[in-house]
């Protein structure tokens, strides 16, 4: 049995026909998604920039901080020079510690020296005697002898003592250049006139007595000064 034929327009009715409308919709639809996209994307980018100057703004603070605090430093230092140059032996406090740590030294040098000079002497004398007696008087001044040694090796203290001495010193003249550096820095002695200064508490007692002994630089107290004090 051979099937009927369709025919053209009833095969071209059963394709759905092309709704303009639909297309018009999509396309609406499509435009206010790559709208939504545009207005997401700023405000995401406004969050972020947000985010970054609270970040700026904290370490703004900081800083400020750590310009307060260096400030105040600066003030302090500059207040304890005022008060290291201004009172005291008239500005001369390092200079001076560091002259009686020198005066120590040639004090124990020169001292040493009279020591061993001393105990040269008598280590001879003890050595004649000893090579002219004899008996228990010959072993005494042996055992001076060997006391005498013991001495000699006691004063080897002074060497010791004025290499520390010596550092010590070398340290404090460092610590004075650097002062006198800054001082040049913050535009010399004149620029710390206006600066307030540590009050110092007054010397009472033997504090409050002479200082001594004088250095050789410094005009010292004579015996007759002192004995016409007292009359």
């Amino acid at each position: 049995m051979r099937k009927p034929k369709v025919r053209s327009n009833e095969k071209a009715s059963s394709i759905p026909p092309f709704d303009m409308n639909e297309v018009q919709r999509h396309a609406e639809i499509m435009e206010a998604i790559a709208s939504l996209r545009r207005h997401v994307q700023p405000a995401q980018s406004a969050e972020d920039m947000s985010e970054e100057r609270r970040h700026d703004l904290l370490e703004v603070q900081r800083l400020k901080a750590e310009l307060h605090a260096i400030s105040d430093a600066i003030q302090r230092t500059k207040q304890e020079i005022a008060t290291l140059h201004y009172t005291g032996a008239q500005g001369r406090e390092i200079a001076r510690v560091t002259d009686e740590l020198g005066a120590v030294v040639l004090g124990t040098e020169s001292a040493t020296h009279s020591i061993l000079t001393a105990t040269e002497a008598i280590d001879e004398i003890s050595g004649e005697l000893a090579s002219r007696l004899s008996g228990k008087d010959r072993e005494m001044a042996l055992q001076i002898g060997e006391k005498i040694v013991g001495i000699f090796e006691a004063c080897n203290f002074q060497d010791i003592t004025g290499q520390r001495i010596g550092k010590v010193v070398g340290a404090m003249r460092f610590v004075e250049e650097r002062v006198e550096r800054m001082i040049e820095i913050w535009g010399g002695l004149e620029s710390f006139k206006d600066v307030p200064k540590l009050q110092r508490a007054d010397r009472e007692g033997d504090k409050a007595l002479l200082n001594g002994p004088a250095l050789e630089t410094e005009k010292s107290t004579s015996q007759a000064d002192i004995d016409a004090f007292f009359k």
